[in-house]
Formats: C-alpha cells, structure tokens, sequence
C-alpha cells in the first residue's frame, strides 16, 4: 500500500488540536472543595467574589491574593492571562452546593455574624446547545483549515508543491489575448535574416503539410542570440502576434527557488500544458538563467537545484517523451555559458544571431520609433541613421524618446533636428554640466588635452575623423569629443595602431604643452592598456608572441586557477604591452610635435568657444587627406555628395 503524505499533515493538526485543549496554561487556576471547607473559608473572609450557577448548584469562589497560601498551601497558582481574551485570572475554588436555598441562608447569616466583604452573583447557566457549540467551534475550525490546505496542496494541475509552488508561471497568449494590440513582424524594423527564420518557424505551424510533405520534421527549438536591446524580445512578441497557435512566455529565472525539486516540478508542468494545447510555442526569455552549463558551481555539486531544473528541461526537450508541435523559443546574451547539451541539435536546432544594427537597419527602426512622434521637415532618418553607429534597437528607441522629452521640455510644438543632436549627446556623453566650477589653469589643461585627440585624429589615417569637441562637462568627464567610427567586421594591426595613437594624444598634449601630466588621462590609459593586451594575447599581434592566442572561446577555461601560460610568457606579456603602449606614445609626442602651432591655436580656439567643429578643424590643418571607410560606403549608397566635407557627416558621438 502506497503512503499517502497527506496524512501527515492531518496527525500535525491532530496534535496542535489536542494540545489546544489540554492547554491548562491559559485557564483559570481551581481547585475543587468540599462543602465544609467551603464554609470555613467563607468564614475566614478568604473569598473577594462569588459566583453561584444556580442550574448546576455550583458555586466559584475568587481568593483574595493575601489569603492564597492558606486556601492553596505552598503550590500558589500565580495569576494567569487567557492569551484568547486577553483577561487576567485569579486563583479560584468550586463546590458543590446541597442547594441553592441553603448556600443564601448561609451565606446571610455568615454576613451577619462574620462580617465578611465577598460579592455573591447569581447566574442561571448557559444553554446545552451553546455550551456544546462552544466545544465544537474549535474543533471545526481545525477541520476547515486541514481540508483548505488539502485543496491547496492537490490543486494546480498536478504540478504538486504546497500551495501551487510547483506550478508554471508561464503566461499564455492566444487569438483573443493578442486580438486588441499585439506586436507583428511589421513592427520589428531590421533584422531581415533573423525574422525570415521566425517567419518559417511560424508558417511550420500554420502550414504543415507543406514541409511534411516532402519529408522535413518541425524543429525543436530556436535561440535567439545578440547583445542586449538588439530585439530578440520584440521578435519573440511578434511571432506570438503572427502566429495563431498558442503562446507561452516566461523568464528562465521562473523556473529558479529556494525549495528542491520545484524548479524541475515547473518544467513538467510547462510542457504539459504545451502538449496539451499543441501545435504551439513556448519562450523562455533569459534562458541562460536556468541553463548555464553543468558543473560551474563547484560548491553546490551535482545537487544544484540549477542543475536539477537544467537536466529535466533536456529530458523534456529532447527524451524518451515526444513533444511534437511544441517549438521552444529562447533568448539570451550569453549563449558562451549555456550548456552543450542544451545547444545541441535535437534540442535548440538553430542559433539566429541578432546583432546590432546596420545602417540601412538603423534606418528603418528610426521610421518605425518615429511614427507616433510629431517631427518637423529637418529630422532625416537616413541623417539619424548615421549619427546613432553601434546602437542598438533599445538605443534608438531611447533616443527618439529622450528627444521628445527635451522638445517638451523647451515648449516645442513639434521634435526638430537639433533635439535629436542634443539627444544622442545626452544618451551617450551625459548631461552638460556648466556649473561645475573649474579653475583656470584646468579648463587650459582639459583644452589642450582634447585639442590633442582632435589633432591626431585628423592627422592619422585610420584614426576615426572628429566632428566635435567640447571642454562642457559632461557626466563623469570634462570633457568629450565626437568622431565618426568606421562600422568594419575586421580590425588591421595599423588601425589598432593609430587608434591607440590617437587615444594617448591628450596625454602627449599635456606633457609636451606642460611639461606636467594630470589624471584626466585615466578612462584613455585604461582604454589603450586593454587593447594593448588585447592585441597581444588575443589577436597574436605582437613582434615576440606572434601568431599565440591565449583566450578559450569554447569557455572551457572557467574552472582553472592558473593562468594558460608559464610565468616567464606573463613577463613578455607585460614588455609587449609596454612596448606597444610606448611606441604608440612616443609616436603621438612626434606628431604634435611637428604640428605644435596648430595645436596651440586649436587649443586656444577650443578655450573660447568651449564647443568646435570639424570645418574649425579643416581651417587649421586644411582638408583632410584620407577617406575614411564610413564616408566610401555612404557615396556608394548615395547618402553623401563625393566632396562632401566630414561636417556633412554629422555628428557621431563618443564620449573620451
């Protein structure tokens, strides 16, 4: 015969109701008298109150406090509280009485004769069936509470826990939860490959035959993978909008409690409801939450309740069980540390890579933020578009709104071009903050800093070209400058070179204008040392360590203590870096150096103005000499005129 837990629960409450009523702590302390004794007392003045039941021919006596030692003895019940009513209790005694009549006729001529000061109180007695109800009350509310909980722990589905804890949370959309305002493919702007993948999984659903015709199985299950704000949640909303299936959506973090076992409990209880509501789809947003790989955790072992929770997602996904017509869609920022097992096919057939915008993508999610945003005739998407390079879908959506809200904020009836300028230098810099008191000797220092990165910028080939500089304040900085990145896939060793060159042209600047050096230097010393070391351990671009990579891609790597290296390639590590960093230095000294004058007037220009532009630029150094890889791409596609200055560009900024 099985065990039924239930019982438990039910001796639990067994045991708390007897130990309800065989609790004597909280009742009045008595003590049961003869007749005789009774009267005796009574003579004595021993009792404050009596009280007589004339139904029962019982009467309860309270004893003063100074007379309980001779009523009682040496075990004097103290006073008591009932913790129900909160009232407080003397010690009493009760008897018998032979009857009414004579405890009055006694009880007059002890007053007489003894003078005594007890009250006496006459009561009728309570009804049988109030008395009864009286007893009966608790032990029913001891009843309804055990079948409440009963109920509770049965109900949910057969998911199991205690209360429903073991149940999904997973949210359910269908035609008529989708019906008044849901997202389309229309509203996901860009990312034409990864929707074509979503748009096939969709039309799987609706349209079967078509695939199984010829042979081909649903798939399994579809990874979204891409930095953060890319729209891999906005995609997953859109196929809950196209397709007419049903569609569950939780967070990989849903499946995650204190308690063992719920989280596996929860998986079960997910695919269940999807079996029973196929064809459908499930997304689980965050995934890596519930799915980092097995083994991680060194301190928790195999009993992790991660690792449960991981391992009955696999066996749900891809076990002895068929789930046919459940697709299950995931997201996630950090496929590197999921799982193999949950990446492999049978499980998460495809990997659909969303990755931030391209120009012409940025185009379009500028139009589709735009459209219930009043603009004036000067705001150009494809403007926008070139100014934004490197955000993310969130990013613009951001922008768009924050330029709106400075539009308000100036009383504008419609958002101009210039809000959405002040809104891209405000998402990215920080807010402008001219109260910050700055001496005079430091405004010259930061002017002659940035005039450095705005020099070589302009003088090095494949250092990304300025548009604006400015001495403002802006958040953390005090100052920052605008450049046109070049949006490449690939990265040559020359260009890492005049990056880094440009970056250490602020420190140059001051050393060479100076002869002092500052801290303002600090976010580019941090920015070059990083690439520096980048570029020899990862990128295998070093003179002594050519072509060696010391970095796991596989994410193999986390649970070793030493580094993938001896201590003696640590050491050339450090001289290559410094190498790099000192040559890169030295060059930059160099080149201000053979333009010193220039310098000194740009800086001196950047002191009155605070804020320059490239055409300041242009009439100092003269035109410049190179096309950068950004402006050839944009005259290909037409966007630019091929004389067009680097004004025409815009600004594009980043903050120093």
């Amino acid at each position: 015969m099985k065990f039924d837990p239930n019982w438990v629960y039910l001796i639990i409450l067994g045991v708390l109701a007897f130990l309800f009523f065989t609790n004597k702590d909280t009742l009045p302390s008595e003590k049961q008298i003869d007749w005789s004794d009774f009267q005796r007392y009574t003579r004595e003045n021993d009792f404050s109150k009596m009280t007589v039941n004339l139904k029962e021919n019982l009467v309860i006596a309270e004893v003063k406090p100074d007379c309980a030692k001779e009523v009682f003895g040496d075990s004097v019940p103290a006073t008591t509280t009932n913790s129900w009513t909160g009232e407080t209790t003397k010690p009493t005694v009760r008897t018998i009485l032979p009857s009414a009549d004579r405890f009055s006729d006694f009880y007059d001529k002890t007053r007489e004769q003894y003078n005594i000061d007890a009250t006496v109180k006459y009561e009728e007695g309570g009804s049988i069936w109030l008395n009864l109800l009286g007893n009966l009350l608790p032990i029913l509310f001891f009843v309804l509470l055990w079948v409440w909980v009963m109920r509770k722990m049965g109900g949910g589905g057969g998911a199991g826990g205690i209360f429903g804890v073991g149940n999904s949370k997973a949210q359910m959309y269908d035609k008529s939860a989708t019906a008044t305002k849901k997202t389309t493919f229309k509203d996901v702007a860009g990312l034409s490959e990864a929707k074509q993948e979503v748009e096939e999984i969709v039309d799987f659903l609706k349209n079967p035959e078509k695939y199984t015709k010829l042979g081909a199985k649903i798939p399994t299950g579809a990874l979204l993978v891409g930095p953060p704000g890319t729209g891999k949640t906005l995609l997953a909303k859109a196929v809950a909008g196209e397709a007419d299936v049903p569609f569950f959506s939780l967070s990989g973090s849903d499946f995650v409690e204190m308690f063992v076992g719920v989280g596996a409990s929860r998986v079960r209880d997910l695919f269940r409801k999807a079996k029973e509501k196929a064809p459908c789809i499930v997304f689980i947003d965050e995934i890596d939450a519930v799915g980092r790989a097995r083994g991680r955790n060194a301190a928790m072992g195999g009993n992790d309740e991660r690792e449960n929770t991981l391992n009955q997602l696999l066996t749900e996904m891809d076990g002895f069980g068929t789930n046919s017509g459940v697709i299950i869609l995931a997201a996630t920022n950090r496929a590197d540390i999921l799982d193999k097992a949950l990446l492999r096919a049978g499980r998460f057939d495809r990997q659909i890579h969303v990755d931030l915008p391209e120009l012409n993508d940025r185009k379009e999610i500028f139009i589709v933020h735009l459209r219930d945003i009043k603009i004036d005739e000067t705001v150009d998407t494809a403007f926008l578009a070139r100014q934004t390079p490197g955000f993310s879908g969130a990013d613009i959506a951001n922008v768009c709104n924050e330029a709106a809200l400075i539009a308000a904020r100036n009383g504008a009836t419609v958002v101009k071009r210039e809000d959405f300028m002040n809104a891209v230098d405000r998402i990215v810099a920080g807010l402008e903050k001219k109260s910050k008191i700055t001496t005079l000797e430091e405004r010259q220092t930061i002017a002659l800093h940035e005039a450095g990165h705005a020099t070589l910028s302009w003088m090095l080939e494949h250092a990304n070209p300025l548009v604006k500089v400015t001495i403002v304040p802006r958040g953390k900085s005090l100052g920052a400058a605008w450049y046109m990145p070049e949006e490449r896939q690939i990265t040559t060793y020359q260009q890492l070179q005049d990056e880094m060159c440009a970056t250490l042209g602020g420190r140059a600047a001051e050393e060479l204008s100076t002869g002092k050096i500052s801290t303002g230097a600090a976010n580019d010393l941090e920015k070059v040392t990083k690439q520096a070391y980048a570029m020899v351990v990862y990128y295998g671009m070093s003179e002594r360590l050519a072509n060696l990579n010391y970095y796991d891609s596989s994410g193999q790597d986390w649970g070793t203590f030493t580094k993938p290296y001896s201590d003696e390639t640590a050491t050339l590590i450090d001289q290559e870096v410094k190498r790099i960093i000192q040559e890169q230095y030295t060059r930059a000294k160099e080149i201000l150096t053979q333009n010193k004058l220039a310098h000194k007037e740009l800086a001196d220009l950047l002191l009155e103005k605070e804020v320059i532009y490239s055409d300041d630029l242009e009439k100092i150094f003269g035109k410049r000499q190179w096309l950068s890889r950004s402006q050839e791409i944009l005259q290909q596609q037409g966007l630019i005129e091929p004389d067009a200055n680097t004004e025409v560009l815009g600004e594009t900024p980043q903050e120093d």
